[in-house]
């Protein structure tokens, strides 16, 4: 009795092919094919131009926080500047000004020595040792500035002179200063003490004389000119 072996009589099943998408009645086969998914590139490229202007237009916002922060910083510096140059100069003159009226009262000081000085170099006492002590006393005021003024026959000016004597000369046309009593010192443009002098002024009818005698003078020479007096 002859055995059979199962399977052997039996057809092979067609290989399982993949499983197909069901298809509706009536559908073509382009429709049963899967649609592609939009590009993701193309939808984002709208949304990625936005985030960068708005992304450029934020950092526009803030350079010119920035421009005008710097602005207003540089112009404190400059204010902050101008007033401390302008601090310096006050300084500087107020140095300058407190330094000229130390020297001027510590001169105004020694002029009573220099007064003794004047009188006994007039009186031919200014010998040995107190001649060279003298000398080097004036040459130190006169390094500090302090100027001598004062001479016979300079006209007199109540600015700098104080009259402390007074009288009339012929020989005068106007004020004049015809002795000095006490000499004027100053300092740069600053008088410290006037000179003390005597003046001379015109004698009061020698001024009208003086004129006559001028426009005297002036017919005079107008008649020469003219061939002299119209005869009548």
């Amino acid at each position: 009795m002859t055995e059979e072996t199962p399977g052997f009589d039996e057809q092979p099943q067609q290989a399982a092919s993949p499983q197909q998408p069901d298809v509706p009645s009536g559908a073509t086969p382009e429709d049963a094919e899967p649609k592609a998914a939009p590009s993701v590139e193309e939808g984002a490229a709208p949304a990625g131009d936005a985030a960068a202007a708005a992304q450029i237009a934020g950092l526009t916002a803030q350079l010119d926080q920035v421009r005008m922060a710097l602005n207003e910083r540089t112009a404190d510096v400059q204010r902050l500047q101008a007033e401390y140059q302008n601090y310096r100069r006050r300084v500087e003159r107020d140095r300058i000004a407190v330094k000229e009226i130390a020297i001027a009262n510590l001169l105004t000081e020694l002029l009573p020595v220099l007064d003794d000085i004047g009188r006994a170099r007039e009186h031919g006492e200014l010998v040995g040792g107190f001649k060279s002590v003298a000398e080097s006393l004036e040459t130190v005021a006169a390094k500090m500035g302090l100027q001598q003024f004062g001479k016979e026959g300079e006209p007199f000016d109540p600015t700098i002179h104080e009259a402390l004597m007074h009288s009339y000369a012929p020989d005068v046309t106007e004020t004049m200063c015809v002795a000095i009593l006490q000499p004027g010192y100053r300092i740069g443009e600053r008088t410290i003490r006037p000179a003390r002098v005597a003046v001379a002024e015109p004698q009061p009818g020698a001024q009208t004389v003086k004129s006559d005698e001028t426009d005297a003078t002036t017919a005079a020479a107008d008649d020469k000119e003219s061939g002299g007096p119209d005869e009548g």
